[in-house]
């Protein structure tokens, strides 16, 4: 038995449905309350207990998800028992990764996406498994490849030693761990120290660029800059799709025809595209493949209703929030864009405070929902949201209830953009409720 401690978190979620995949009995625990992680669980039919240090029996395998602490009352009782082997959840994925051909992407943002864009492209070529930070796993018996999202955080990615990575930038971030932009780049560097086959980074990020990557290391940069090694040319892009060829040192690869929108998707494109090449396939072969992924959930996910158009994603960087709001501004051209945002973790507002405001001003009107009341403590930063709303002048705060939800709705017709990696999406619900 294999038993999750927190096994609703995204990456634990999507472990458990990995082992359940592979035949291993799979149980955990944690709160009662609904999170979208649980879904797939719930299809396979993997127990999910309230925590109870009773739930640990002897013998049980335990997966420690990485929130909680060593004096958590299930931690200490799996810890006590000579007779359960205990793992933290980079830990377990770590010894996994060896039993396949692994695909690692690590970044301060779209890790999910072009993860979840890898395992889409690979798998048609190849059995490939996939673990994502959107709570979705999966693999095959027979699976060759296994693509995974490797989150910088804790420095928690240097438990895995992959034979294939993308680092698709380097922004700072987890500033309540991460206290310079120097240790932040070390963490990168450490990391693509452990590559074995292939690395490929984008090139046309500055701070890409700037990591010290060990010649000993086989590396290449892809963008649409000059200089890359694997470089996207002749770029058409539309409201609809993108099209255009790639480029390995100068070499013309193939053409690409893709249903994506946004510069972003076109560079995680390109970083799956470069992967697949390296490892030997043709663009005959990755274009079917890259050309059927539909997105992963809280991502840019679309919900029409009506005349208004409703996007969930999770973003909570002042990179991701401008990246989405121009994503939105493409795919919906002259359409009243209006921004929700709940930030995360005060430490994380209090740095980046004047960036948020600069992405969160290219919305047409704001709208800012206030901290949980677990984050407000976080470091002992005594803010609260009017910190950033004093910097977006018009800037509105929102509850998150039937009153927040009525004001938002006497917007419409108009395009609502819930950003956030809470669980705003039940404020989403209730505006919906109210058109």
């Amino acid at each position: 038995m294999v038993f999750f401690i927190g096994i609703k978190g995204t990456g634990m979620a999507a472990l458990a449905c990995i082992l359940n995949d592979l035949g291993m009995e799979v149980s955990g625990s944690d709160l009662s309350k609904h999170f979208f992680t649980e879904e797939p669980l719930v299809a396979r039919q993997i127990p999910i207990l309230p925590f109870d240090p009773k739930n640990i029996q002897d013998g049980m395998t335990v997966i420690i998800g990485n929130a909680f602490k060593e004096d958590f009352p299930e931690v200490i009782a799996a810890r006590r028992n000579p007779t359960v082997t205990c793992y933290r959840y980079h830990e377990y994925l770590g010894a996994l990764m060896k039993d396949y051909t692994s695909l690692c992407v690590a970044g301060s943002h779209g890790k999910t996406t072009t993860t979840g864009m890898l395992a889409a492209m690979m798998d048609p070529i190849a059995p490939t498994g996939h673990l994502i930070g959107d709570g979705s796993g999966e693999i095959h018996p027979d699976s060759q490849y296994l693509a995974v999202e490797a989150c910088e955080y804790r420095r928690h990615f240097l438990a895995y030693h992959p034979d294939y990575a993308i680092i698709t930038n380097a922004d700072l971030d987890h500033v309540d761990y991460f206290k310079t932009e120097e240790d932040y780049a070390k963490a990168y560097e450490e990391f693509a120290c452990q590559v074995k086959k292939g690395l490929v980074l984008f090139g046309d990020d500055p701070k890409v660029r700037a990591l010290r990557i060990d010649p000993a290391v086989t590396h290449y940069y892809y963008g649409v800059e000059e200089g890359n090694d694997f470089q996207a040319v002749n770029i058409m892009e539309t409201s609809e799709d993108m099209h255009f060829d790639v480029l390995f040192q100068g070499q013309m690869q193939g053409h690409f025809d893709l249903p994506f929108v946004g510069r972003h998707l076109l560079w995680n494109s390109l970083g799956v595209i470069a992967l697949g090449l390296l490892e030997g396939y043709t663009a005959g072969q990755i274009e079917p493949g890259l050309a059927s992924f539909k997105g992963t959930k809280r991502r840019f996910a679309i919900e029409k209703h009506g005349e208004n158009v409703f996007v969930d994603d999770y973003a909570h960087h002042p990179t991701e929030v401008s990246i989405t709001i121009d994503a939105a501004r493409k795919r919906f051209p002259g359409k009243k864009l209006i921004a929700i945002f709940k930030p995360h973790r005060v430490s994380r507002v209090f740095h980046f405070a004047d960036d948020f405001a600069a992405a969160l001003k290219k919305a047409d009107e704001v709208y800012l929902c206030d901290f949980t009341s677990i984050d407000d403590k976080e470091d002992g930063i005594d803010i609260d949201i009017t910190y950033l709303q004093e910097r977006i002048p018009g800037s509105k705060i929102l509850s998150e209830d039937e009153q927040g939800a009525a004001e938002l709705a006497t917007l419409a017709p108009a395009v609502y953009l819930f950003m956030s990696s809470k669980d705003i999406y039940g404020l989403s619900g209730l505006v919906k409720q109210k058109l």
